[in-house]
């Protein structure tokens, strides 16, 4: 069946420009309003796939070290039963790891002048294997060592940096609450052997956690026993859904919480930061749409015969108004496909084009010695392409709608009275 003549008229509007000078120039800034389009489009997928990047990157290392999963009491006292809780939760087709751990804040002194806090973390060596990333690396090294009653210790490669510690090296931790004695007050302290050290690539971490054997840590901090369980998920993008049914059915006294509420901060932190980038380079995008109005109003003028004739031989303002809509979304449609051809071009090429850029500027854009991401990672998500795509459609055809419907305005005997 042939097309509707509005869709033809529109079409060849689109191809049109090339016979006149004035002609020539619509046409160019026509060129333009797509090209703009086309290059805000590309940014924001760009960019959003680089912002993705970064925080797959910090999350893959976050969770190195961390559970997606924790089971807490309440009053930070050992749990009633962990075996039992912890086989609750395995009880759950997500849940694919669990593990006993004490955790708490502490001192670790070295001589009389280096002392710093950290959370000390008590784990069962065997079993943390299941549940974190790090604890499959060392499980056969700095791990293993971690004895019970050895009184070992394993400390971030950045703690024991500042510590000024290394392998065989005495630390001491000082434990919080104190012993009472009739001479006061005691701090309890307890002298740790550094067996191994172990790197995240996350300085919070690398700086501030230690890991020593879940009995050493009973006994230290007087718990009596573990006083939480740890989970690892089939899918880390569940947690926040499990923690939520498993908080309804492990009991009132037990504190569920998962990987992205024990880092709001940081979470929330990064999905204001992809919104607001988002928005601002939407701007980009809209700038570019509304291009197409003096595009459009132009051609509308240059027009001015054309629908006149059209209006005499029985077209309505309908009609009139569906052929410039046809134009400018034509040229709204290739420039918002032209960006998302080059945008994910681009984002998936990302490895390739930004070493040589750097390789042309003699420039690192992210030096080792600063980040510890050197490498500019990209991570294109459909949940970001396709609202991009959607906005920019949309703005291109509300860019359309009043020139339209100034063309379907047109009088005929106006137009024509000078032809």
């Amino acid at each position: 069946m042939p097309l509707p003549y509005e869709l033809q008229v529109g079409w060849r509007y689109v191809r049109a420009g090339r016979g006149g000078r004035r002609n020539r120039f619509i046409s160019f800034i026509s060129g333009v309003s797509m090209v703009g389009i086309a290059l805000g489009v590309m940014a924001l997928i760009v960019v959003l796939s680089v912002m993705n990047g970064f925080q797959k990157e910090v999350r893959d290392r976050m969770l190195n070290v961390i559970a997606h999963v924790e089971l807490l009491d309440y009053a930070g006292q050992a749990l009633p039963d962990w075996q039992a809780t912890a086989a609750k939760a395995r009880a759950r087709p997500e849940v694919i790891g669990a593990a006993p751990f004490i955790a708490t804040q502490s001192l670790i002194a070295h001589g009389g002048d280096d002392m710093r806090g950290a959370v000390i973390r008590g784990i069962s060596p065997a079993d943390e294997a299941q549940v974190t990333g790090l604890g499959a690396q060392l499980k056969d090294g700095a791990f293993a060592r971690l004895q019970p009653g050895a009184w070992n210790i394993v400390l971030g490669a950045e703690l024991a940096r500042q510590l000024h510690v290394g392998e065989g090296d005495k630390v001491t931790l000082v434990a919080p609450g104190g012993q009472v004695t009739p001479a006061g007050v005691v701090p309890r302290l307890r002298a740790f052997t550094v067996v191994g050290t172990f790197s995240a690539g996350h300085y919070e971490y690398d700086s501030g956690l230690a890991l020593i054997h879940l009995e050493d840590a009973a006994k230290l901090f007087r718990t009596g026993g573990p006083t939480g369980v740890q989970l690892k998920l089939s899918d880390v993008h569940d947690a926040r859904r499990v923690a939520g049914e498993l908080a309804r059915g492990v009991g009132p006294n037990i504190l569920v919480r998962d990987w992205t509420r024990a880092n709001a901060t940081w979470f929330d932190a990064v999905q204001i930061e992809k919104r607001m980038m988002g928005i601002v380079l939407s701007l980009i995008v809209a700038v570019a749409a509304f291009n197409l109005v003096s595009t459009l109003v132009m051609t509308v003028t240059d027009k001015q015969s054309d629908i006149a004739i059209l209006r005499t031989l029985g077209a309505s303002p309908r009609s009139i108004m569906g052929i410039f809509m046809v134009q400018g979304a034509v040229s709204g449609v290739i420039g918002t496909l032209a960006g998302v051809g080059l945008g994910l071009l681009v984002a998936f090429n990302i490895d390739v084009i930004v070493p040589a850029i750097e390789q042309a500027l003699h420039a690192s854009f992210l030096p080792s010695s600063v980040y510890l991401i050197s490498q500019m990672p990209s991570d294109p998500q459909g949940s970001d392409i396709l609202p991009i795509t959607l906005v920019s459609l949309l703005l291109a055809f509300l860019a359309t709608l009043y020139p339209s419907w100034r063309a379907s305005r047109v009088q005929p005997a106006e137009a024509l009275r000078y032809e």
